[in-house]
C-alpha cells in the first residue's frame, strides 16, 4: 500500500502508540512493522484473533501472556552446525520453551472451544520439550551461569578449585604479613593480576620477596608479586581452572545439541509468542480507547462512521468531538467545506486511517453500527508538500501527487485531498479541481476532499455522486464546534473572523461591497440552511431523549411483568404444596387416631367410622380446591404487596378453600396460622383478613373412654436433610413434644456446613413454646414450657 499516504495519515505513529501496550519489545515490533491488508477474509480471520485474545484479557481472571523473550541470537547460532551456545543463550531458550509451555497449557485450559479455535494455528504453534527445558534449568541457574550441580565432575572441580584458592590466599596472607614495614604499601591485600594471585610490595623490595613479577602500578612505585612458595600452588589453581572451562564448553556442547533438532520448532514458538503479545497490545488499546470491531464493506458499497475518534488526539487527552458520517454506495467524492481550524484536516485523515488500521488488524475507534470500507490502496495530497530538492513549489507538488492519483487510483481506492484546488489563482484552481474530481467520481473512486473555494461547492449539483458537507462553526462565539454536517457546504465566515480581530469598520464594508450579489444571497441562504439545521438537530436530539425514555419505561415495564408472572408461577407451587401437605398430614393424623381408637374398644369402631367418614369428605373437598388453586394463586400473585395481617387476626388462607384460621405468628412473606389443631405456615399472600369474629368451630369425634397416651420422640435427627427440608419436621416435633409434655427434645443436625444447625436456631428463636435452646456443634437441645 501506498507508504507515502499511511505517513500522511500518520498510520505508523498510530501503531507506535498502539505498541506502547505490547509485554515486549518483539511484540511491539511486531505491532510497528504491520501493515494494511487488502484481502478481506485475510482481515476477517485477524479480528477473529483480535477479538478472542480480547475476551481473554477481559475475562473476570484475565488471561496473561507468560513472557516473550528474545532468543533470536540463540536461534541464529543454532544454525552453525558444531557450534555452542552460550549459557545466557541457553538460559533464554529455556525461557522460551517455559513460556510456550505454560502459554499453550493456559490456552487450552482456559479458553472456550471457539477461541482455542481461532487461536489454533498459534496454539498448535507453541512448541512443548519438557526434557529439554528441565535440562537448561538444572543446568543453567538464573544469571545465566552453569550451575556446580551441571555434572558430578564440574561440582568435583569446583569444589577443588575453590579449596585450592582459599590455601593460596591464606599462604600469601602469611608471606604478607612477614614483609618488613618499609616492604609494605597501603591497603595490601591478595589480588591478582593476569590470572596468577600476587602480593602488592614496594619496587624496592622485590628483591627481598622474589618470586615473579606479574603486573606494576601506574606510577611503577608498586609490584604485583606472585611469592616462589606460590608459584606451585597457583600453577594447580590454573590446571583447575582450564579443567573447569572444558567440562562447562562441554555441558553447553550437550545442551545445544539437544536443541539443535528443535530450531525451526523453536523459531515457530517464538514467532506465535510475539504475534500473541502483538494481539494482546492491539486487543488491550481496543479496550481503552473504546473501539468496537465495525462491520467490513466492500470499497463500492461506501461506509458508515458512528462516533468516530482520532486516537492520536485521544492520546494526548484532547477533548475529542467525536463525528458520524455515512457515505451510500452511490455517493464517491465528499468535498468537505468551512473555516480554517475547523477540524477539516483531521477528519480527512481520520477517515483514511481507521480503514488503514481495521486493514492491518488493529481496533478503530468507532462506535458499534460502523461500517468500513476495505480499499485496494490509499492516495493521499495533505499539507504543504513544497520540494526544495525537487525544484517544486507547493501548487506542483500537489499536481504531481494528484497526476500519481489519477493514473493508478481504482474504484476500490481512497483519495484524500486537503485544500483541492489552493496555491494558484482562484478560477483555475477550482476549474482543474473540478475537473479532477468528476473524473475520480466517475471512475468509481472514494475521493474525500477539503476546500474553500466557493465554485467547487457547486460541484455538488453538477455531478452525480458528490456530495457536500460541512464542519459547524459558532458564528456567535467565531469558533469551531467540530461537528460534521452532510449535504450543507461550509462557508469561511473570513470577515466575521475579520470583525471579530477588530479590523476597522470601514474596511469590513467595503470588503462586503465587493462580494457579488450573487455571492452574498448563496452566504445568507447557506446562513440560513445551518440555522435550519441545527434546530432540526436539537428536535432530532430531543426527540431520541424521548425514545430512550420511552424503550426504558417499557423495558421496566416488561421487567415488572416478568417479576409478576414469576411470583404467580411461585405462589402456585406453594399453594398446591401446602394444600397438598396440609391434606397428607390430616389424613394421617385420622388414621393414626382411629388405629389407637380401634385398640381401646369395640364402642369407639362407630366413632372411628364417622371419623374416617368426616376425613373422607375433607379429601374429597381438598381435591376440588386443588383445581381452584391455580386460578386463585394468579389473582392472588397479581398482588403487588403481601396481605397486610397482624397476630391475632382470623383470616381466610385462600390455599385452603378459604377455610378460617388465626394468625399466631408473622415471618417474612408469611405467616403461621392455626386452623383447627393445626398450624401451617402459608405466603401471607394467601390470606385475607375474614369479617367473621372467630373461627368456625372445629368438628369433633366423640371418643368414648380414655384418651389414648400421645407417643413424641424426644430426638429427632436430621442428617443428611436440606435445609428446606427440616421447617415441617422441626415444627411437628415441637407440637408433639408439647402435646406429649415433654420439657427437652433434641435435634440432631450434625457439624457438617453448619446451614441445618442455623436455620434450626432460626425456628427455634421464634418459637414461643421454646423457653431454651443449647445449640452444641452437632446437636441442639430445647427446652419447651
Amino acid at each position: 500500500m501506498n507508504s507515502h499516504a499511511l505517513n500522511v495519515i500518520e498510520f505508523p505513529r498510530t501503531l507506535s502508540l498502539i505498541s506502547e501496550r505490547a509485554g515486549s519489545s518483539l511484540g511491539a515490533e511486531r505491532v510497528r512493522e504491520l501493515l494494511p491488508l487488502t484481502d478481506a477474509d485475510a482481515i476477517e480471520r485477524e479480528h477473529a484473533r483480535l477479538a478472542a485474545v480480547r475476551s481473554l484479557i477481559s475475562a473476570e481472571e484475565p488471561w496473561q501472556l507468560h513472557g516473550v523473550p528474545d532468543a533470536r541470537p540463540g536461534l541464529t547460532r543454532l544454525k552453525v552446525e558444531g557450534a555452542s551456545l552460550t549459557a545466557p543463550d541457553l538460559l533464554v531458550l529455556g525461557a522460551l520453551l517455559r513460556s510456550s509451555r505454560l502459554t499453550r497449557e493456559s490456552l487450552r485450559g482456559r479458553a472456550s472451544p471457539v477461541v482455542t479455535a481461532v487461536l489454533a494455528r498459534q496454539v498448535d504453534a507453541l512448541l512443548v520439550n519438557r526434557s529439554v527445558e528441565e535440562s537448561i534449568e538444572r543446568a543453567i541457574d538464573d544469571e545465566g551461569q552453569v550451575r556446580d550441580d551441571a555434572s558430578s565432575t564440574l561440582r568435583k572441580i569446583r569444589r577443588e578449585l575453590q579449596g585450592a584458592q582459599g590455601e593460596l590466599i591464606k599462604l600469601l596472607e602469611r608471606a604478607m604479613s612477614k614483609l618488613e614495614p618499609h616492604q609494605r604499601v597501603a591497603d595490601m591485600s591478595v589480588t591478582v593480576r593476569n590470572g596468577r594471585y600476587v602480593i602488592p610490595v614496594r619496587r624496592e623490595a622485590q628483591g627481598a620477596v622474589g618470586g615473579i613479577v606479574h603486573d606494576a602500578s601506574a606510577t611503577g612505585g608498586t609490584l604485583f608479586v606472585e611469592p616462589p612458595a606460590a608459584v606451585q600452588a597457583g600453577n594447580r589453581i590454573r590446571e583447575l581452572q582450564i579443567e573447569e572451562v572444558e567440562e562447562v564448553d562441554r555441558i553447553l556442547a550437550d545442551l545445544t545439541e539437544k536443541l539443535r533438532p528443535h530450531r525451526e520448532g523453536l523459531g515457530r514458538s517464538l514467532d506465535a509468542l510475539v504475534t500473541l503479545d502483538s494481539l494482546v497490545a492491539r486487543a488491550r488499546f481496543g479496550i481503552e480507547f473504546r473501539c468496537t470491531p465495525g462491520e467490513l464493506s466492500e470499497a463500492t458499497q461506501g461506509f458508515k462512521i458512528v462516533r468516530g475518534r482520532h486516537p492520536l488526539l485521544t492520546a494526548q487527552g484532547i477533548e475529542v468531538v467525536p463525528f458520524d458520517l455515512e457515505m451510500a454506495a452511490n455517493e464517491r467524492t465528499l468535498l468537505i467545506s468551512g473555516p480554517n481550524t475547523g477540524g477539516k484536516t483531521v477528519l480527512l485523515k481520520a477517515l483514511g486511517l481507521f480503514s488503514a488500521l481495521v486493514q492491518a488488524g488493529c481496533p478503530a475507534p468507532v462506535d458499534p453500527g460502523s461500517r468500513i470500507a476495505i480499499f485496494d490502496d490509499i492516495y493521499a495530497d495533505v499539507g504543504d508538500e513544497q520540494s526544495i530538492l525537487a525544484s517544486l513549489s507547493t501548487f506542483s507538488a500537489h499536481l504531481r501527487n494528484l497526476a500519481e492519483v489519477l493514473t493508478s487510483a481504482t474504484n476500490h481506492s481512497l483519495v484524500l485531498i486537503d485544500e483541492l484546488g489552493s496555491g494558484t489563482d482562484p478560477i483555475e484552481g477550482a476549474a482543474l479541481g473540478g475537473a479532477i474530481l468528476e473524473a475520480l467520481t466517475t471512475r468509481g473512486t472514494m475521493s474525500i476532499a477539503t476546500t474553500h473555494l466557493g465554485a467547487l461547492k457547486e460541484l455538488a449539483t453538477q455531478v452525480d455522486g458528490v456530495v457536500n458537507a460541512s464542519l459547524q462553526f459558532d458564528a456567535a462565539k467565531l469558533a469551531p464546534t467540530y461537528h460534521l454536517i452532510k449535504g450543507i457546504p461550509g462557508r469561511s465566515y473570513g470577515i466575521s473572523i475579520a470583525r471579530h480581530l477588530n479590523l476597522p469598520g470601514e474596511i469590513l464594508a467595503r470588503a462586503e461591497d465587493r462580494i457579488p450579489a450573487d455571492e452574498r444571497r448563496v452566504t445568507a441562504l447557506l446562513a440560513d440552511l445551518e440555522a435550519r439545521e441545527k434546530s432540526l438537530t436539537a428536535i432530532e436530539r430531543e426527540n431520541a431523549e424521548i425514545t430512550r425514555d420511552v424503550k426504558d419505561r417499557a423495558r421496566r415495564v416488561a421487567e415488572w411483568e416478568r417479576n409478576v408472572r414469576e411470583r404467580e408461577r411461585e405462589i402456585e407451587k406453594t399453594s398446591r404444596s401446602e394444600a397438598r401437605h396440609y391434606l397428607l398430614e390430616a389424613r394421617a393424623e385420622v388414621e393414626r387416631t382411629i388405629k389407637e381408637l380401634k385398640a381401646t374398644s369395640e364402642q369407639s369402631e362407630e366413632a372411628a367410622r364417622e371419623a374416617r367418614k368426616r376425613i373422607e369428605i375433607l379429601a374429597s373437598d381438598q381435591g376440588r380446591q386443588l383445581e381452584r388453586i391455580a386460578s386463585e394463586a394468579a389473582t392472588i400473585g397479581g398482588a403487588s404487596e403481601d396481605a397486610e395481617v397482624n397476630i391475632g387476626d382470623f383470616v381466610e388462607v385462600g390455599t385452603l378453600g378459604g377455610r378460617i384460621g388465626r394468625v399466631v405468628e408473622i415471618r417474612d412473606g408469611e405467616a403461621v396460622v392455626a386452623v383447627g389443631v393445626m398450624k401451617l405456615a402459608v405466603p401471607r399472600a394467601s390470606l385475607r383478613v375474614s369479617s367473621r369474629d372467630s373461627a368456625a368451630p372445629e368438628v369433633a369425634v366423640a371418643i368414648r373412654g380414655d384418651l389414648p397416651e400421645v407417643h413424641a420422640a424426644s430426638e429427632i435427627d436430621l442428617r443428611g436433610m436440606r435445609v428446606g427440608e427440616v421447617e415441617d419436621i422441626v415444627m411437628h416435633a415441637v407440637d408433639a413434644a408439647v402435646r406429649a409434655d415433654l420439657k427437652t427434645l433434641r435435634f440432631i443436625h450434625g457439624k457438617g456446613t453448619g446451614a441445618l444447625r442455623e436455620r434450626v436456631a432460626e425456628m427455634l428463636r421464634k418459637e414461643s413454646r421454646v423457653t431454651n435452646f443449647r445449640l452444641g456443634a452437632g446437636v441442639t437441645v430445647v427446652e419447651l414450657k
